[in-house]
């Protein structure tokens, strides 16, 4: 029989500082997210991180955390009951990290049957910090406790026509009434060199100003280069003119490079380009969370006003919206007829 295992990144149980303590610390332990040596990642995240970010980052989650739960489990149990009634299949929802577990997501899968599973991992991009860590765990797993069950992957959607399609008509649907004079396409950014580490030629990604648009296979795992593409392609869907629109990465975190530009210095430098009116995209999340409701929707609101801007809005991201489902049927449809 087959199945499908819905996966996204994962959220703490509540707001409270030792389960915001017990998630990060999980997280940031991912030697695919915090990419040093097992010794300096322990000591940095146990011995500096873990000593004040729970608080701080405990507080961001109350300000957006809702009377069901975490926005993002929230929204992708609802995303996931939809996409049930329409597939006559078996489907379970898991997060990478915290209590809604892969373990538990795929053994709720084989205790029905499945001997066959499709993980879609819900990142439209390649990256070694989401996308690559999801399946490895799943593949970790199955080896381990069920060897006999088969594993397909979604791959990387960044610029699947009906993705776009369907991420261009929630933007348009919300930007309506909205006269913007600017829309930044705001991602989730990595560190420089998780572009480097995940080039499989080991020599063209330079993250400079031609290499994500000279081809290469090395663009199957190119976080950067498939982040402009979905730019480039949502753009042209909705006939947005050169100018009017840019790329940015936000949530940086420690202090070695990351891809930039950085979200929080554009939005603070616009409005002294005459740019007042911002619209913000953040296509590489299908469900809000922390960072799109706390760190754009609130924190860049509240930078772009103190820095001279008039008007603000954050376009939501798909979430359970319908169009979303449907495409998320059909890539399941065409999966199971192979």
């Amino acid at each position: 029989m087959k199945g499908i295992l819905l996966n996204n990144l994962g959220s703490p149980d509540s707001t409270e500082t030792q389960d915001v303590k017990n998630y990060l610390g999980e997280f940031l332990m991912d030697e695919r997210v915090i990419d040093i040596p097992y010794w300096k990642r322990w000591l940095l995240i146990n011995g500096i991180i873990l000593q004040t970010r729970p608080k701080k980052a405990g507080a961001a989650y109350k300000k957006i955390w809702w009377k069901e739960g975490s926005p993002l489990v929230v929204i992708s149990q609802r995303f996931t009951d939809k996409v049930i009634k329409k597939v006559d299949l078996p489907v379970a929802l898991a997060m990478r990290y915290g209590s809604m577990t892969m373990e538990k997501g795929i053994k709720e899968l084989v205790d029905k049957g499945v001997t066959e599973i499709f993980l879609a991992p819900l990142y439209p991009h390649y990256a070694m910090s989401s996308y690559e860590t999801v399946v490895v765990k799943a593949e970790e797993i199955l080896a381990e406790k069920y060897p006999q069950v088969k594993l397909d992957v979604l791959p990387a959607f960044y610029n699947e026509p009906d993705y776009i399609k369907a991420m261009s008509n929630n933007i348009a649907n919300h930007l309506e009434g909205f006269d913007y004079d600017h829309i930044l396409f705001s991602y989730h950014g990595i560190p420089e060199r998780h572009i480097m580490k995940s080039d499989v030629t080991k020599n063209h990604c330079k993250i400079d100003g031609s290499c994500c648009e000279r081809n290469s296979v090395a663009h199957h795992t190119c976080y950067r280069h498939q982040c402009f593409e979905t730019t480039k392609e949502i753009a042209k869907t909705l006939n947005l003119k050169e100018g009017t629109y840019s790329n940015s990465f936000q949530s940086r975190l420690l202090k070695d490079p990351w891809l930039k530009p950085y979200t929080d210095f554009e939005i603070e430098k616009f409005p002294g380009e005459g740019k007042k009116k911002l619209a913000v995209i953040t296509p590489a999340f299908v469900a809000d969370c922390l960072e799109t409701l706390e760190e754009i929707a609130m924190e860049g609101k509240d930078e772009f006003l103190k820095f001279g801007g008039t008007d603000y809005k954050h376009i939501p991201c798909m979430n359970d919206n319908d169009d979303w489902v449907d495409v998320m049927v059909k890539w399941i449809n065409d999966w199971r007829k192979k």
